[in-house]
């Protein structure tokens, strides 16, 4: 089937084609725990995608806002895939200052060189019984 020839596709069958997901069935894991909405409702897996509807996709730290373009119940390379839907602005920039905040929120953090030695260990010992304690 061509994108062009098709009305409606299952949710889970476009986000799987529109490579938001490796599987179907992660992408109707992401589905039913509410992590994929359209027009702000939750939805069901077999919910059929019409060319306009407006998706909410959240994967780990990434929101997404997309309006769908184009469907396709095949899964197809990355620049076609990117084809079926657009990512509007208001998510990219949400999206990216996000990233960036993550960046420099763990930008203070030093990992230690070595494993904590006898004396180090006591320390973290102590500590870690007085704030269990408080």
């Amino acid at each position: 089937m061509s994108p062009a020839v098709l009305e409606k596709v299952r949710l889970d069958k476009w986000l799987w084609a529109a490579r938001f997901f490796k599987t179907r069935s992660l992408a109707k894991a992401a589905i039913e725990g509410g992590k994929v909405h359209c027009a702000g409702q939750r939805v069901k897996v077999a919910k059929e995608v019409a060319l306009g509807d407006e998706l909410t996709i959240r994967q780990g730290f990434d929101k997404r806002d997309v309006r769908v373009m184009a469907l396709s119940e095949q899964r197809l390379g990355a620049a076609a895939a990117a084809l079926l839907y657009e990512e509007t602005e208001a998510s990219k920039t949400a999206r990216e200052q996000r990233a960036v905040e993550r960046r420099l929120g763990s930008a203070g953090f030093r990992p230690s060189d070595h494993k904590p030695d006898k004396k180090e260990r006591r320390q973290i010992h102590r500590f870690k019984t007085r704030v269990g304690e408080g």
